[in-house]
């Protein structure tokens, strides 16, 4: 049986535990060993994304010794995820780190390329728009830019797909930046927030009653403006769909 190590982003840990839970069950309905370092703390990414990456050495020894005995390390953000891949360093453990660094997936890809899923047993009777966060299409390649001449996929949207009664609705401009960006909805809030509501009148416009996707942090940013709008519109983590009964 392969080992899991689940690292929970801190922002998911204290804001969105349930998305953390339905990533554990759902690993563990396909015969995986999931295990969680109890010492396990933030990746590093905000400081790293001010400017900082230098003070993140302690982050980045800790994640190293946590998580460096597992045969793959899931986690459901992709920003995260790809903050790792990119930049995890060790000084006492550079092989361990680079090791790390090659096998730590996002849940949809680990899904899709690892597991390679062909049934979720899924039931969510709903309407879902579906947000494609910049790090997870641009950088973790989930799904193809449709600035690309290319065929196109998406490895959410598969998954989604085997989810009985789920209507996947269509959005003008599908694979649009949420205008969240980490730091840049503090040091940027006039235009984020503008990219935020375009993002959300889309979905809102095509007639989603959820929006998901694999990055909380948008979907964060998102969940705020809709509530200042009154919206009935709910953000929910792919994880949770996909663990829906």
């Amino acid at each position: 049986m392969m080992t899991v190590g689940l690292f929970v982003p801190c922002y998911v840990d204290q804001f969105y535990p349930k998305a953390a839970i339905a990533t554990l069950e759902l690993l563990e309905k396909f015969n995986v060993k999931v295990s969680f370092p109890a010492k396990q703390t933030c990746c590093g990414q905000p400081m790293a994304n001010s400017g900082f990456s230098h003070l993140t050495q302690a982050s980045d020894e800790l994640f190293t010794e946590g998580f460096a005995e597992f045969d793959y390390i899931v986690c459901p953000s992709g920003s995260c995820v790809l903050h790792l891949k990119d930049h995890l360093h060790s000084v006492k453990h550079p092989q361990k780190a680079e090791e790390i660094r090659s096998k730590i997936y996002e849940l949809v890809e680990f899904l899709v390329d690892i597991l390679q899923v062909q049934d979720l047993k899924a039931r969510f009777p709903h309407k879902v728009g579906v947000h494609q966060s910049c790090h997870g299409l641009r950088g973790l390649k989930l799904a193809q830019m449709t600035e690309l001449v290319a065929p196109g996929f998406s490895k959410p949207v598969h998954l989604l797909n085997m989810v009985d009664d789920l209507e996947i609705i269509s959005l003008s401009r599908k694979d649009e930046c949420c205008g969240f960006g980490g730091t840049f909805c503090v040091t940027e809030e006039a235009v984020s927030v503008k990219m935020g509501k375009d993002r959300v009148a889309d979905h809102v416009l095509n007639g989603a009653e959820y929006i998901t996707g694999v990055d909380l942090s948008c979907l964060m940013h998102m969940e705020g403006i809709l509530k200042r709008q009154g919206s009935m519109v709910q953000i929910i983590h792919i994880a949770e769909i996909l663990n829906a009964n």
